[in-house]
């Protein structure tokens, strides 16, 4: 694929963790995310400027929601040929951390997440025509399961195929994608509040939670460092 009249690489998450200067950062569901903490909102959008007159960003150009406290920042690729992360968010993420050094904000990685819903369907084409004329969304690159907002705004949803109806069990879900080194803490914390582990089989890429009356939540994370996984 080609970018800026440059030839681009695709790149997974665990790459992008594992790869130098990108602390600031976390790959979530949503792509590369990151937040910044201004204190104000004149803060806010001085960094916001600061990051519109990056001039070497090329067509890679960031969702950037500014709130009075803080700054959330976020790089994916979405198009009708691929939705995911090049190797040119890597330069794209270092240059923004510098823009927020040189302004003198930090970064507050804990703080970033994204939310996904995921509905059971037993007839996935019918159920997602439904639900994409209803949210006027559009279907993700290469996945007919799930579809995305245009707009770059709200939650996607996914739509996990099954083969019969499951009694007892809620068909529609909330999945929480956290940073890599947050999820044992959220885990805890709605262990702690009531909930209890349904399923660890896929740790530590995802975790079933249910709450006090069964119903059930994903804990996701995007490609933790260490040893490959397919």
């Amino acid at each position: 694929m080609t970018s800026g009249g440059g030839t681009t690489a695709r790149i997974r998450p665990q790459q992008f963790h594992e790869t130098a200067g990108l602390e600031d950062w976390r790959v979530l569901g949503e792509g590369a995310c990151a937040y910044f903490r201004t204190g104000s909102f004149a803060a806010g959008t001085r960094f916001v400027q600061a990051i519109g007159e990056l001039t070497d960003l090329g067509d890679d150009h960031p969702d950037i929601d500014v709130r009075r406290d803080g700054v959330h920042v976020r790089l994916i690729t979405l198009t009708d040929e691929y939705f995911g992360m090049t190797d040119r968010h890597v330069m794209a993420a270092r240059r923004i951390s510098e823009a927020a050094g040189a302004l003198g904000l930090t970064a507050d990685p804990s703080f970033v997440q994204t939310v996904q819903v995921t509905v059971d369907a037993l007839d996935g084409p019918v159920v997602v025509a439904f639900w994409r004329a209803l949210l006027g969304y559009e279907h993700r690159a290469g996945s007919p399961e799930d579809l995305v907002d245009p707009r770059r705004r709200g939650a996607p949803f996914y739509f996990q195929p099954m083969d019969a109806p499951r009694p007892q069990r809620n068909r529609v879900h909330v999945d929480v994608w956290v940073p890599h080194d947050r999820a044992e803490a959220r885990i805890a914390a709605a262990l702690a509040a009531g909930g209890r582990l349904v399923s660890d089989a896929d740790a530590p890429h995802n975790w079933v939670l249910a709450d006090p009356e069964g119903n059930e939540a994903c804990v996701g994370v995007a490609g933790p460092p260490g040893p490959a996984t397919d």
